[in-house]
């Protein structure tokens, strides 16, 4: 350290400004806590060997970086200072001797202890008891105005209860996610087929980022609060920090139940260790705790570094990342036919887990991180999630290290894969018969708009299909009544009916069929089009992607769908297999369209209770008069026919200004198309 040089420090210095305006905001970090973590001590040392060399610029000598401008810039009435950084103990013994040396005290001191949550601070104002305004930390003087996602956070009270607040209240907190709303999110994401988020703070982060509060309400973000801003003259503090938290509290604020008061070094590491035995079972993540000076009478004469109060200090806990070799990666195939890289690890110890698997989320993943079968990479694992690759450590590159290539064929079926548009998802086509898609499959083809086989439930299907008797849809046809008794919770009259369903579904509509096949992006309505269109399977088989581009409601994507699906031999034998079963359809009538109708070539939506007719037969005859009825209401749409009751759809179509028709003036339009 001592041989440093000053052009190094320079170089030092930038290198740490630009991870804290990818981590501060842009809410996107570039290397892991520690890794920063690491580096800004470097920092430290550096500056206290040399204090000649700092200089105002220094980010030891800054709150943040500049915020963002997609939303409203607000200057904090009272700055939001960071905290300055404990590593152990013995960090903590010498934070409580500067404590003491300062207000020239020898007694313990009373030290107010909170987990240190892993999310985004933020001040909250509240003007009368009222909340008025919630603004991010931003550089710490001037951050961004998000109260209209904050007031969706059903912990925050946008009144304060009781009575006895100041006319005017800033209070700081932390918004956080939850771990089991996090894991249900990404959860809905993976099964979109979308890159989930990378943790918990960079979903919250991202949700305080919406510009439509419903997207902050559905995502359910909580906080805590840990401090206050501005406060009216009116009210005076109590005299301990513990106190305050308490009197806020009582106001309708939420608080951490976690929090506690403790004495001293020992009452400190006391804390720690009860804290972190505690970590991987609480419902959200920290990475730390904070420790506060309880007097408030003295953190006056404590005062403020450039950068920091001097009485709180954060003590970070141990990274949960570690280095290992990546031995090979492996895909898995997903129930939906999505190809995932798995990185094969030598197996190694992450926070307390032995860890040998990690995801590497999808192929362009791995090509941004440069990953490479052979690599010395980085692991984290963070309480529950599943472990992850962070990236190579590019200094320990050995020579003979390999890049990874998606395969061409899928390995539990050996179907094409494809890579679809303007997505990082690759997919075995091989729906049909693919081992890994096998129970999405069958639980598609026996649903109620599919053949329609009612007594197959989930538990059946996973029953058959883990003692091999179904492997793929032909197979249900094979079954007889002896085979379904036997299984679990079946007896001979139930699996009587469940044979009677399965001989019922072999006489069916072309449309139904080929919506059961469960060929990726065609629904419901694009089955019924293509059945209309070419009347036979034989037909839908043969045609091209140019040719299916003619079939109303056949794009680019979704004819490439259709013809790689029908090209896979895989998918043809089982196809083949059905129709041998017995399944059958009449040849699909054409319906005839009134080509002078005023619903020909309209848009329509459906929405509400309607009394006269079914909501199938008021499709039937709008589609007769030449309309496309759809689920959703949007700038295309024409009409909407609202039946009681009409919701969130018919509210806008008002707000777009679209025709909006009871079901009795629809009913009388039709008369007069008709007549």
């Amino acid at each position: 350290m001592s041989d440093i040089t000053q052009a190094q420090l320079e170089k030092l210095k930038q290198r740490i400004s630009e991870l804290n305006y990818a981590y501060y905001v842009l809410d996107n970090p570039l290397v892991s806590d520690a890794q920063y973590d690491d580096l800004y001590k470097q920092l430290l040392d550096i500056e206290e060997l040399h204090p000649e060399w700092i200089t105002s610029d220094s980010p030891s000598q800054r709150v943040g970086d500049k915020p963002l401008t997609h939303f409203e810039s607000v200057t904090h009435a009272v700055p939001m200072f960071s905290l300055d950084n404990a590593f152990n103990q013995d960090d903590l013994i010498d934070f409580q001797r500067r404590v003491k040396d300062r207000l020239n005290s020898q007694v313990e001191i009373e030290f107010s202890a909170e987990p240190k949550m892993d999310g985004l601070a933020i001040n909250i104002r509240y003007e009368n008891g009222v909340l008025v305004q919630a603004t991010t930390r931003g550089d710490g003087l001037v951050g961004e105005d998000v109260t209209h996602n904050i007031r969706t956070i059903q912990s925050v009270p946008l009144h304060l209860m009781g009575a006895g607040w100041p006319q005017v209240l800033e209070v700081r907190g932390e918004v956080f996610m939850s771990k089991k709303v996090f894991n249900a999110l990404n959860a809905e994401y993976i099964s979109r087929d979308e890159k989930p988020f990378a943790n918990p703070r960079n979903a919250a982060a991202g949700t305080l980022r919406q510009l439509d509060p419903k997207i902050a309400a559905q995502r359910k973000l909580s906080l805590y609060l840990y401090g206050w801003g501005e406060i009216g003259s009116d009210w005076q503090l109590p005299s301990t920090y513990d106190a305050a938290i308490s009197t806020f509290k009582s106001w309708g604020l939420p608080t951490n139940p976690d929090a506690q008061v403790v004495m001293g070094a020992q009452g400190m590491s006391d804390y720690y260790d009860f804290l972190i035995q505690k970590r991987v079972e609480m419902p959200y993540e920290i990475d730390g705790i904070v420790y506060k000076v309880n007097a408030l009478s003295t953190h006056q004469t404590l005062g403020f570094t450039a950068k920091a109060p001097r009485w709180a200090i954060a003590r970070k806990f141990p990274a949960e990342e570690v280095w290992t070799k990546l031995l090979d990666i492996e895909i898995q195939v997903g129930r939906t036919g999505a190809l995932t890289p798995v990185a094969r690890l030598e197996p190694v110890a992450v926070g307390g887990v032995i860890v040998s698997n990690a995801t590497l989320h999808n192929k362009d993943e791995i090509d941004r991180k440069d990953v490479r079968i052979g690599d010395i990479v980085i692991v984290r694992r963070a309480g529950d999630v599943i472990p992850e690759v962070v990236g190579p450590v590019l200094a320990q590159r050995p020579q003979n290290v390999t890049k990874f290539t998606m395969p061409h064929t899928c390995p539990e079926c050996d179907s094409e894969v494809i890579k679809e548009h303007d997505k990082a998802v690759y997919r075995c086509t091989g729906g049909l018969f693919c081992p890994a898609q096998r129970k999405r499959a069958l639980q598609h083809f026996v649903s109620r708009k599919a053949m329609d086989i009612v007594g197959l439930g989930d538990k059946l299907i996973e029953q058959l299909g883990a003692l091999g008797i179904v492997k793929h849809p032909d197979d249900l046809y094979r079954l007889d009544v002896e085979t379904l008794a036997s299984m679990d919770r079946m007896a001979e009259k139930s699996a009587q009916k469940v044979i009677n369903a399965i001989n019922t579904s072999k006489t069916t509509t072309l449309a139904r069929f080929v919506f059961s096949l469960g060929i990726p992006e065609v629904g419901e309505v694009t089955a019924k089009n293509l059945a209309n269109y070419y009347l036979s399977l034989e037909g839908i088989q043969q045609a091209t992607k140019e040719q299916l581009l003619d079939v109303d409601d056949v794009g680019e994507i979704v004819a490439e769908h259709i013809v790689t699906f029908f090209q896979q031999a895989h998918n043809q034998e089982v196809i083949q297999g059905l129709i041998n079963a017995g399944i059958h359809w009449p040849v699909p009538e054409q319906s005839t369209v009134t080509e002078d109708s005023m619903f020909a070539n309209k848009v329509v939506v459906l929405t509400g209770s309607l009394q006269q007719l079914s909501r199938t037969d008021a499709k039937q005859k709008l589609e007769a008069l030449g309309a496309k009825v759809t689920g959703s209401v949007s700038a295309k749409t024409d009409f909407v026919i609202a039946g009681e009751k009409a919701g969130s759809k018919l509210t806008k179509a008002e707000q777009l200004g679209i025709s909006v028709l009871t079901e009795a003036e629809w009913i009388e339009m039709m008369g007069e198309t008709n007549g």
